[in-house]
């Protein structure tokens, strides 16, 4: 298992390095490699570190001693913000949610991906897919899930779910449909933003571009 750890230090930690087979680019890291950032505590100090967050886990690693760390209990709860690549994160119920913007309304984007592992033998030469808690399960076990990369039958998809604060507090939206009931008195706006933008509901930028057009258009 990955080791965690405990306190934000720079105190050596206890844990295992795993060898990285070769294998092709995939995204269950939401960056291709670690780069450095900085962690904002909630006393105002800043820690710098190698960082990128692991979509599958959904946990901000970071990289200290060669090892790949991810942050726990007590550092979760003085936590304040990561700033990696220009980018803004908070937590929000223990999980990182990446700030697209905040300044007359708030939205955020939880970034997540499903793992799926190459399928087992199964009757008339078929195959079948393992359950999505197996399919972590034998990742983590391995040490596969912290590693930037893995071998070429494993698929990822990636996806993205959004919360909306207007003033009335955050709403979770998985879906387009979603996104749409936010403006149920601007519908066709909407569709017609739809229309002439194509916006790809994994396009974080052209998400926040809509809804920012709805939020600042007099209607």
């Amino acid at each position: 298992m990955k080791t965690k750890i405990v306190l934000f230090t720079l105190l050596l930690v206890q844990g295992v390095l795993y060898a990285q087979p070769q294998g092709k680019e995939i995204s269950h890291y939401l960056f291709p490699e670690f780069a450095q950032g900085v962690v904002l505590m909630k006393n105002g100090q800043k820690n710098p570190a190698l960082l990128n967050f692991n979509a599958a886990s959904e946990e901000m690693i970071f990289k200290q001693n060669g090892q790949m760390l991810a942050f726990a209990e007590p550092t979760l709860s003085q936590l304040d913000t990561v700033f990696l690549q220009d980018r803004k994160f908070v937590l929000y119920n223990k999980k990182f949610l990446e700030v697209l913007h905040q300044e007359g309304y708030s939205l955020y984007a939880q970034y997540k991906c499903r793992v799926i592992p190459p399928g087992k033998p199964a009757a008339y030469g078929g195959t079948s897919q393992t359950s999505s808690t197996d399919s972590y399960s034998s990742l983590s076990s391995g040490g596969r899930l912290y590693e930037l990369k893995l071998p070429d039958d494993f698929q990822v998809k990636p996806y993205t779910i959004y919360y909306l604060d207007k003033g009335s507090g955050r709403k979770e939206i998985k879906s387009m449909r979603q996104l749409k009931g936010q403006y149920k008195k601007d519908g066709k706006l909407f569709d017609q933003y739809l229309k002439e933008k194509k916006v790809d509901f994994e396009d974080q930028q052209a998400v926040a571009g809509l809804i920012y057009f709805m939020e600042t258009t007099n209607h």
